[in-house]
């Protein structure tokens, strides 16, 4: 059994940028709370307005990335007891997960600052 890491080994979450853009969807959608995978590809489409539309696999092969970098992690709490299904499994951002999500957010916010600064998009009034 591998020790278990410790906040301090947790790597910079600039060094996960840039994300792919399934990534940091799924990230986002995790922000304000714990999801099922179902769950997260209707979030997507819903914040997306149907532009992007998460195929289950590539979601699956997303979670099992993001689980892997500890980015997310499974949760053992079910938190619409209402609706439990035991197929179901909920994720939850982990606190790397969140520092990396507000880093790219970041990122993509210098961006837009950028093009806006070269007139490639209007300034903010």
């Amino acid at each position: 059994m591998s020790p278990r890491r410790q906040p301090s080994d947790d790597p910079a979450p600039e060094s996960f940028l840039p994300l792919h853009r399934d990534t940091f969807h799924i990230l986002v959608s995790l922000a304000d709370r714990e999801r099922h995978g179902y769950s997260v590809m209707q979030d997507v489409a819903e914040r997306t307005n149907g532009a992007l539309r998460l195929s289950p696999s590539s979601l699956y092969a997303s979670i099992k990335r993001l689980l892997e970098q500890g980015l997310i992690e499974e949760s053992s709490e079910r938190p619409d007891p209402q609706n439990h299904d035991e197929r179901r499994r909920y994720y939850a951002l982990t606190r790397l997960g969140k520092l990396v999500a507000i880093a790219e957010a970041r990122r993509l916010e210098r961006l837009l600052a950028d093009a806006r600064a070269s007139g490639l998009l209007p300034k903010r009034s």
